[in-house]
C-alpha cells in the first residue's frame, strides 16, 4: 500500500533517520571515489561479459560524463585485452554497462573504471567454457530484504572462493515502505527512501542503497552475476498487467513496471535482449556443452492474474504463466539443446504443493497446471534429459521430484527435479504446518527447511547435478558462520532425486587456495595523496528534471543542524528550509518545489559551509 508522506509549511523537509543500538553500517567509503558502489560482471558468454559501475560525479547531476574502462588478464592491469570509454548521465542514471566482446573462453579476467584519474577498486569475472567442461559451480540465492537482516550468505559465498559464476533468482530488493515488511529489530535498517517505491527516482534510489551494502558489493566484484527479478522487484504478486501491492491510487500499473524494468537494466548487469529493450528477461546463457541456462521470467512477461489453485480460470486450459513466445522459446531452446545438462532457472516451485489435498499457492505454477503439465509432457514426448529447474521466491529449502500422474516415491514416473533455495534475509514459510505433514501429502517432496537463511551450490558434472544446501547462523550480527544442511542429486539420464550425505567439493581450479588471485582487499590510490573523507557527498538528485520537488540521497559525516536552499540563475533565493541531522551516514531528504520552469542550483550546508551543490531543472 501506498504511504502519504505529510509535509508542515512549505520548508519542511523529509528526513529518514535511523535509531538503533545495533545499527548496520552503510557508509560510502572515501577512496571509491567516485565508485561509490563498486564494480559488478554479469551474463557471461564464451566470448564476452557485462562490466558494471556507477559513477557519482562531484557535483553536475546534468552533464555527461566520459568513464575509461579495461579488462586485463591479471591483477596489475598490465595485460590489458580490451578497453574503451563509455558515456552516462543522468538518462541511466550514471550508471556504466559495457557488453565486453572479443574474450577467451572460460578464462578470468580483471577489469576497472577510471574517470578523471580516479579508478574504481577491480573486478574479478570470469567467461564461459565453449566446449565440454569437467564440472561447473554456481552458488544459487535469492530474496534478501534488506530490512530483515545481514546479508550474511553473501559474505559466506565471497569467502569460500570456489565458484564459477552466482545466479541470483529475484527478489534482489523489496518495494516495502519503511517496517513495511519483516522489520528485524535487533538490526534496525531501514528503507531508503521510506515510503514505498512506485517512481523511476524511488526505484533507483532502493537499488543504490541496496548496493552499497558491503558484502554485496564484494559478491558483485568477484564474481559474474546471473540474474532474474521476481515480483519485490516490482511489486509483491505481480503479473503482466497488475500486482497485488499496487493500488489506483499508485498511478497506472503500467508506468510502475516500466519504472522498475528501466531501473532493473542500469543497476544489474544483465544483458538485454535488444538496445533499450527492459522488458524482457529470459535468455539462455551456455557453458559449452555441459551446461545451458535457460533464465525464465515467470513474472512479468506473459503472466495471466493469479486466481487461486482450483476453478475453471486455474485449470483453462490455455492459461499461462510464460505467455506463448516465451512458452515457444524455452520447448525450442530444450529441444535443440546441445548440452548436458538444461538448467531452468526461474521464480517460484514448479513441483505441485498441497496440503490436505488443496493447493497451497496460485502464485506459484500450482495456479498454472495446464502449463506446467504442457512443459512436462513436451519434455518426456521428446526425451530430453538432464532437465533441472531450479527457483527462488518461497524463502524455504526443498528438493522435489517433478511427478507425472503415476508417480511413485520411489522416484518412477518423475519427469525431472527441481532444486528451491531459501531466502538470503526473508522470512520462512507463512503456514502453520510442519515439514512432516507437508512430505506426507506431497511423497514427491524429498526435502524441506522451513525455517534457515542461506544459498545452496548448484555443482555440475557429467554424472550428476548436485545441490547442497548451506544455511547461515544469524541475521542479527555480521557473520561468515554457516553450516551444511543436506545435499540431494540427479544422475545424468535419470530424472529422480537422490541423496548423499557429502557435500561436494571444488575441482582443483576453483579450491580456495589455488584459485587465481582476487582483487578482495584492493583499494584504489588516491592520485592526490588525500584520502580525507568529504563533509557531504551527493549521491543522486531524482528526478532531474523535476515538476514539483526533488529527492536527494547524500552521506554526511558529522551530525548538526543542515541548512538547504535553492538558487535560481540570479543568485535569488527560492526556497530555504533546515533540520537537525542527529546521526550520519546515508541520508535521504525531500524538497517540495513549486517553481517556474528553468534552471535552479540546489546547496545543503552545515557548520556555514556549502558541503553540497548541484544544478536542479524544473521542466
Amino acid at each position: 500500500m501506498m504511504k502519504k508522506l505529510t509535509f508542515i509549511c512549505s520548508i519542511t523537509l523529509f528526513s529518514l533517520v535511523i535509531q538503533s543500538q545495533n545499527p548496520r553500517p552503510l557508509t560510502l567509503i572515501p577512496q571509491l571515489k567516485p565508485f561509490y558502489h563498486g564494480v559488478a560482471s554479469g551474463d557471461p558468454l564464451f566470448d564476452r561479459v557485462i562490466i558494471w559501475t556507477r559513477l557519482t560525479p562531484d557535483s553536475n547531476f546534468t552533464a555527461l560524463h566520459d568513464v575509461e574502462w579495461r579488462v586485463a588478464t591479471d591483477t596489475g592491469m598490465s595485460q590489458v585485452v580490451q578497453q574503451g570509454i563509455y558515456t552516462t548521465g543522468m538518462a541511466q542514471d550514471f550508471t556504466v554497462k559495457v557488453d565486453v566482446t572479443g574474450l577467451q573462453p572460460n578464462t578470468w579476467y580483471y577489469y576497472e573504471f577510471t574517470n578523471q584519474n580516479r579508478h574504481s577498486i577491480r573486478g574479478r569475472t570470469k567467461t564461459a567454457p565453449q566446449n565440454m567442461k569437467d564440472s561447473l559451480r554456481f552458488g544459487v540465492v535469492s530474496c534478501a530484504n534488506y530490512e530483515s537482516g545481514y546479508f550474511n550468505a553473501y559474505k559466506v559465498m565471497l569467502n569460500r572462493n570456489d565458484l564459477d559464476a552466482v545466479v541470483h533468482l529475484g527478489d534482489y530488493i523489496y518495494e516495502y515502505e519503511t517496517g513495511g515488511y519483516a522489520l528485524n529489530s535487533s538490526v534496525n535498517t531501514l528503507f531508503d527512501p521510506a515510503h514505498e517505491i512506485i517512481t523511476l527516482s524511488d526505484y533507483r534510489t532502493r537499488y543504490s542503497q541496496i548496493r552499497l551494502d558491503q558484502d554485496l558489493m564484494r559478491l558483485h566484484q568477484q564474481y559474474p552475476f546471473i540474474t532474474v527479478w521476481d515480483d519485490h522487484e516490482s511489486a509483491n504478486d505481480s503479473w503482466m498487467d497488475g500486482a497485488e501491492n499496487h493500488n489506483s491510487g499508485e498511478g497506472p500499473w503500467a508506468d510502475r513496471k516500466s519504472n522498475a524494468q528501466q531501473a532493473y537494466f542500469e543497476w544489474l548487469p544483465i544483458r538485454p535482449a535488444s538496445s533499450g529493450n527492459n522488458n524482457r528477461i529470459y535468455r539462455n546463457i551456455r557453458y559449452g556443452n555441459l551446461v545451458e541456462l535457460f533464465m525464465l521470467d515467470t513474472r512479468l512477461y506473459g503472466r495471466q492474474e493469479q486466481a487461486g489453485t482450483t476453478g475453471s480460470t486455474v485449470n483453462d486450459a490455455n492459461r499461462t504463466i510464460l505467455g506463448a513466445d516465451q512458452y515457444t522459446w524455452l520447448s525450442n531452446g530444450m529441444f535443440n539443446s546441445t548440452s548436458q545438462w538444461k538448467i531452468l532457472g526461474q521464480q517460484v516451485m514448479f513441483a505441485p504443493l498441497s496440503v490436505f489435498g488443496i493447493g497451497v499457492n496460485g502464485d506459484q505454477w500450482d495456479g498454472y497446471p495446464a502449463e506446467r503439465t504442457k512443459i512436462i509432457s513436451f519434455v518426456l514426448a521428446n526425451s530430453i534429459t538432464g532437465v533441472v529447474v531450479i527457483t527462488g521466491d518461497i524463502h524455504t529449502a526443498w528438493a522435489n521430484d517433478v511427478p507425472t500422474a503415476n508417480y511413485q516415491s520411489n522416484g518412477t514416473g518423475s519427469a525431472f527435479v527441481e532444486f528451491v533455495g531459501t531466502s538470503v534475509t526473508s522470512p520462512g514459510f507463512p503456514f502453520s504446518v510442519g515439514s512432516s505433514v507437508i512430505q506426507a501429502a506431497n511423497n514427491h517432496i524429498k526435502y524441506i527447511n522451513l525455517v534457515d537463511h542461506g544459498f545452496f551450490v548448484l555443482d555440475i558434472n557429467q554424472n550428476r547435478a548436485q545441490s547442497d544446501y548451506f544455511y547461515v547462523n544469524t541475521l542479527d550480527t555480521p557473520s561468515d558462520q554457516y553450516n551444511w544442511g543436506a545435499s540431494w542429486y540427479v544422475n545424468h539420464n535419470e530424472r529422480h532425486l537422490r541423496s548423499t550425505s557429502t557435500a561436494s567439493f571444488p575441482r582443483n581450479e576453483l579450491n580456495h587456495q589455488q584459485a587465481p588471485i582476487w582483487p578482495r582487499n584492493y583499494i584504489p590510490v588516491d592520485p592526490t595523496g588525500l584520502q580525507s573523507q568529504d563533509d557531504m557527498i551527493c549521491l543522486s538528485v531524482y528526478p532531474n528534471p523535476f515538476e514539483h520537488g526533488v529527492y536527494i540521497q547524500y552521506q554526511v559525516n558529522k551530525p548538526g543542524i543542515i541548512h538547504s536552499r535553492v538558487l535560481d540563475m540570479q543568485g535569488k533565493t527560492v526556497f530555504a528550509g533546515s533540520y537537525e541531522n542527529e546521526i550520519t551516514g546515508i541520508r535521504a531528504i525531500y524538497i517540495p518545489l513549486q517553481l517556474s520552469v528553468g534552471t535552479y542550483v540546489v546547496q545543503l550546508m552545515q557548520d556555514n559551509k556549502i558541503t553540497l551543490s548541484t544544478t536542479i531543472i524544473r521542466k
